[in-house]
């Protein structure tokens, strides 16, 4: 199997990954397991002084101030909507190299309440268009401005409006095959559609790499629950209140705000208005969206990045046997890097975010390795 537990202070992550104990179950010349195993990255993550906590991690790798000169001065951008469904259309701010059809593409999904302008997204877009890549940064339905588009919300687990826009990308313009990068949800939803795209994934994407996705979303509710976990929490709930009575101006009725003020956990939210797309209850979406059942379907050269100390995605899961024993992922655990921030010291990286850069390295190694 493809297995990699990096640690984050002593640099043995990318020598001691590959033991894991399972490597002799896989079948010999297994051309998947080929292809994802054997990738390490270039770098452990060493944290800076002062940031090895988890909290401290996700809270000031959140704040600190980016610029991003070349996305900004040097990309250039076509603002293309996809239709997804009835009444249903989504927005990608797609970069194109010239002669877009010679390069690859890569597609980079945001978090919970984000946007394609978030500056993790930015900034992984900005180093795949400097590798040579084709870059969309995608606005999952309706954020980013994009209200107006959908009369229905989104949640973890959507991966429709996804499997429509790569499906247009390969079948109507002609690229072959799409990369994935999605950060904390987005994750999950491209590590869920890997999986549900099975045996046809290779026709459509390329590679996938999720970044603190929260695979298992019972356990992530539970622990964002948590006292300690408090500031997360409320800062998600006061940007879902937005976005929902943002989606009852514009489409009036067609959801029960009534309970809103009552709501004081991510878990109340999602039993109220995951209904609204098909789910029982909570606990039924969390089973039927989250994206570890669907890990051993993966057919494509996968990467998983989640530090250990993330304070409200718990690592548990990322030992499940349904990630162990897969022949398609990879997993870079490093025992610091919070949730979705993981600075890191520059090293031999043009920057302190380290996960962009293994992000990306992994798409570089992947296709060269296709060919």
């Amino acid at each position: 199997m493809s297995w990699e537990a990096a640690t984050s202070d002593e640099g043995a992550g990318a020598e001691e990954g590959s033991s894991g104990g399972q490597e002799g179950a896989e079948p010999p010349g297994d051309p998947l397991s080929e292809r994802t195993r054997g990738w390490e990255g270039a770098f452990p993550l060493v944290a800076p002084p002062g940031m090895g906590n988890g909290h401290l991690m996700t809270i000031l790798g959140s704040l600190r101030w980016r610029r991003f000169p070349v996305l900004e001065r040097s990309m250039p951008v076509e603002r293309r909507t996809f239709a997804t469904e009835p009444e249903t259309r989504v927005l990608a701010c797609c970069h194109w190299q010239p002669e877009r059809h010679s390069h690859p593409t890569v597609l980079i999904v945001h978090g919970l309440e984000g946007s394609a302008d978030a500056d993790y997204v930015r900034g992984t877009a900005e180093k795949a268009w400097q590798a040579g890549w084709n870059v969309l940064r995608y606005n999952v339905r309706g954020c980013g401005g994009t209200a107006h588009l959908a009369p229905k919300l989104y949640h973890s687990g959507l991966t429709s409006d996804l499997r429509a826009v790569v499906t247009e990308l390969v079948e109507r313009d002609g690229l072959p095959g799409v990369s994935l990068v999605g950060f904390s949800m987005g994750g999950n939803q491209v590590l869920k559609l890997a999986g549900e795209l099975g045996e046809e994934g290779p026709r459509l994407l390329r590679a996938v790499c999720a970044i603190s996705p929260p695979i298992d979303l019972a356990s992530c509710s539970r622990a964002i629950a948590e006292p300690r976990n408090w500031i997360y929490e409320a800062r998600f709930l006061r940007s879902l209140r937005r976005t929902i009575r943002e989606k009852d101006r514009l489409f009036p009725g067609r959801y029960d705000l009534g309970p809103l003020p009552r709501i004081r956990h991510l878990w109340e939210w999602d039993n109220h208005f995951q209904p609204y797309h098909g789910f029982k209850d909570a606990w039924d979406y969390y089973a039927r969206a989250s994206s570890l059942p669907w890990i051993p379907a993966i057919q494509v050269p996968a990467l998983i990045i989640h530090a250990q100390d993330d304070p409200f995605i718990p690592f548990a899961p990322f030992e499940d046997s349904q990630l162990r024993e897969s022949r398609a992922v990879r997993l870079l655990a490093p025992r610091q890097g919070g949730h979705v921030a993981f600075c890191g010291r520059r090293q031999g990286d043009p920057d302190r975010a380290w996960a962009e850069n293994r992000a990306v390295e992994f798409l570089q190694a992947r296709q060269g390795g296709m060919g």
